[in-house]
């Protein structure tokens, strides 16, 4: 009934001619059919692509030909084709300014709570921030921050610009946000416990930010629940570097941080 044995030859590598050729596009899920490696295109250049597992692992296979699975079905892989050119644009979605250099900051300032808030926020706004001359601090919790706002000294062309985690009602947060009345100050947050959470779960390519028990540190519970075996220092790292646009974050962080830009560099 065959013309042969079926099950003879490479069958991971079919004959010239047979293979589809598809484009290494971010996100596109690929076999490497040699090592069984499975995991996302994260980069591609005309040489070789990076996948990376569901555990954060990273490898880089050449861009050779059948060598890889894609629906159990082998593929090449090949190098995208750039974008049309046009206006770049900054991490934001922002027009990037070509040429940007560093002007004299102004009085006005955004505060942020951390140091893992001060570096998404430089991370996606960072271009813009630099644009209009504004600095980020972070505060190291929110606590004092009466005290900060009196000892910063809000006043006309000297605005102050406060964004707070897990601002809801009801939360002690928002009972000290409550105690900033100055017209030259604008307290925002979002309701995410911490910073952590605003970031799309689909950029870590987990399914959801999972619950964590009261009496638990959110950190430490998160990092156990996702079985990822590491510090919070290294998770933060890993969950950082998963961000590359305004796309991978959240809407409610999203429209907080450009409320807050707009109202400190608002002409006085």
């Amino acid at each position: 009934m065959y013309d042969g044995d079926v099950l003879a030859g490479n069958w991971r590598r079919p004959g010239k001619g047979t293979i589809p050729k598809v484009p290494a596009e971010p996100d596109l899920v690929v076999e490497d059919a040699d090592s069984g490696f499975c995991g996302a295109v994260v980069a591609c250049d005309k040489e070789a692509v990076t996948l990376e597992d569901r555990f954060g692992r990273r490898r880089l296979f050449p861009l050779a030909p059948a060598a890889f699975l894609l629906e159990g079905r082998p593929v090449t892989l090949v190098r995208p084709v750039a974008a049309p050119s046009g206006p770049r644009r900054s991490a934001s979605g922002s027009i990037a300014v070509e040429g940007l250099r560093a002007k004299v900051a102004k009085e006005s300032r955004i505060y942020v709570e951390g140091v893992h808030d001060a570096a998404l926020v430089e991370k996606i706004w960072g271009h813009d921030l630099r644009v209009e001359g504004v600095v980020v601090e972070y505060l190291e919790g929110v606590d004092d921050l009466p005290a900060i706002v009196d000892e910063f000294g809000p006043g006309p062309g000297r605005r102050l610009g406060v964004l707070v985690d897990h601002l809801v009602p009801g939360s002690k947060e928002s009972r000290i946000a409550a105690r900033v009345t100055s017209p030259e100050v604008l307290v925002v947050g979002h309701p995410f416990v911490d910073i952590w959470q605003a970031v799309k779960p689909s950029a870590l390519r987990i399914p959801a930010w999972p619950d964590v028990p009261r009496g638990v540190p959110w950190k430490e519970g998160v990092i156990a629940a996702l079985g990822w075996r590491v510090e919070p220092a290294e998770a933060w790292r890993r969950i950082l570097g998963a961000v590359s646009s305004f796309a991978d974050l959240e809407p409610e962080l999203l429209g907080r941080v450009e409320e807050l830009i707009d109202f400190v560099t608002e002409a006085p």
